[in-house]
């Protein structure tokens, strides 16, 4: 499952480096669809990512507002910051806690650890989704969502 984080975390970077082509105007350009524009995608991503990681790992919900992150450079620099704990999560040993109930803040069920970790890369490859149907709108390319190809790093390289 690990491999898929680092999938989700080297597209979304190809994400990043394509959002450039854009100017700030495209990025918050309200679209149909999705949650609303570009940018505001890729800072859903990060902070959904990161409310469920806290969540695994028994920790407080820490709500981060969009309106502190509303450059291109402040929403991958969060990804970054964040991407680097949440690697050290993951490499504890989920496998042996998987089943373990989960009950977060935003949600009255409770849920496995299995569950969440699976839930996260689906909502990400979902947005990634959204932005590659934006980009073809833009007349651009979007970028590849190949699974195969990609030269993955190690959780513990991040």
């Amino acid at each position: 499952m690990i491999t898929f984080f680092e999938y989700n975390w080297q597209v979304r970077d190809e994400w990043f480096d394509w959002c450039t082509l854009l100017t700030p105007d495209e990025l918050l350009k309200d679209r149909k669809g999705g949650v609303g524009n570009i940018l505001y995608t890729l800072f859903h991503i990060v902070d959904v990512e990161y409310s469920w990681i806290r969540a695994i790992q028994g920790k407080e919900d820490i709500v981060f507002s969009f309106a502190d992150y509303h450059t291109l450079e402040e929403v991958k620099s969060l990804s970054d910051t964040l991407r680097s704990e949440i690697a050290v999560g993951l490499k504890t040993d989920l496998e042996e806690l998987k089943e373990e109930l989960i009950h977060v803040p935003w949600d009255e069920d409770e849920y496995t650890k299995d569950e969440i970790l699976h839930h996260i890369i689906a909502h990400e490859i979902h947005h990634i989704g959204q932005l590659s149907v934006w980009a073809r709108e833009l007349d651009h390319s979007p970028v590849s969502a190949n699974f195969i190809g990609r030269r993955l790093k190690s959780v513990g390289d991040y």
